[in-house]
């Protein structure tokens, strides 16, 4: 469900808490919290919803953090997707370890916004979910969203929680409207074209593999955006694997595939192929031991 319609309006009363009013008016600001505590314990979850989504307004306020990480047990998938949504809008690091746990949630719209939010936080595990929705398959070891592997499969209700969760949780970044308006609603392409964006930034060889692969998808825009991502990711190493993409049949696959040709070219031959350190375990929790990390060993 997409909740941008009528949030706007709750937002209006958040500007209670932010503006000039509440610096010298602190009824104001406790009113402000009133109506949001008053809009988060509604029996309709829509209402529950607005009240926690507009809390992504309020970066850096501990109360807000509070209020959003509690409603990712609300009973309603709506509401804990708010929740999740509104924690990466707030830069919540101190939230990862929760929206990690979010990964694991029985629907996937709360882990397609966990996992959106993961990535604004430069949280690692949200690659594992993107991989799984470009390749269909999850890593070596057990998957984090095993138990969505069903509706990851069905095309058809994947790519409407693409479009009726709206572009938030899926970067389509340049490849924009065009390619939205080009692909009819009951294909998921695009969806896993936003999935190959994202692994541009996965520094594990499995994404170079998988964006390999698909490059020669039957699907133009998993195509394009695979090459796109290759592109971005600057390891000339995949130079020769893309190149006969130069001869692709659509006009885009090939303008793509010759500026990653051109782009990896540009790259010294002795530079080393994107690599990230282990993200840091937060305090109290020992580090996870994903699928990727076992392949590597």
């Amino acid at each position: 469900m997409q909740l941008g319609m009528r949030i706007c309006f709750a937002g209006l009363f958040v500007g209670l808490l932010a503006g000039p009013a509440s610096a010298t008016d602190p009824t104001a600001q406790q009113k402000a919290w009133d109506i949001l505590d008053a809009g988060a314990k509604e029996k309709g979850f829509t209402k529950r919803a607005q009240a926690i989504q507009v809390l992504g307004l309020l970066p850096g306020d501990a109360k807000a953090v509070g209020r959003a990480e509690g409603a990712l047990a609300d009973p309603a998938p709506e509401v804990r997707e708010a929740a999740a949504t509104a924690l990466g809008q707030m830069q919540s690091r101190s939230s990862i370890p929760k929206l990690e746990r979010a990964l694991s949630d029985k629907e996937v719209s709360v882990v397609l916004a966990a996992a959106h939010s993961l990535r604004t936080l430069q949280d690692k595990e949200a690659f594992e979910v993107y991989y799984e929705i470009l390749v269909g398959e999850r890593k070596s070891g057990p998957g984090l969203i095993a138990d969505q592997e069903k509706i990851l499969r069905d095309r058809k209700k994947l790519a409407q929680l693409g479009f009726e969760e709206g572009i938030g949780f899926v970067p389509f970044a340049s490849m924009g409207w065009t390619v939205v308006k080009a692909v009819h609603k009951d294909d998921v392409s695009p969806v896993r074209a936003a999935a190959a964006k994202v692994l541009a930034e996965d520094p594990d060889t499995r994404s170079a593999r998988a964006l390999v692969k698909s490059c020669s998808d039957k699907s133009w825009v998993v195509r394009a955006a695979a090459l796109d991502a290759i592109a971005r990711r600057g390891d000339p190493a995949l130079l020769k694997d893309i190149q006969p993409a130069l001869s692709d049949e659509r006009d885009i696959v090939r303008y793509t595939a010759a500026a990653a040709v051109i782009r990896l070219n540009s790259v010294p031959t002795n530079a080393a192929p994107p690599a990230a350190a282990p993200a840091p375990a937060p305090e109290g929790k020992a580090p996870r031991i994903s699928g990727r990390t076992k392949q590597r060993a």
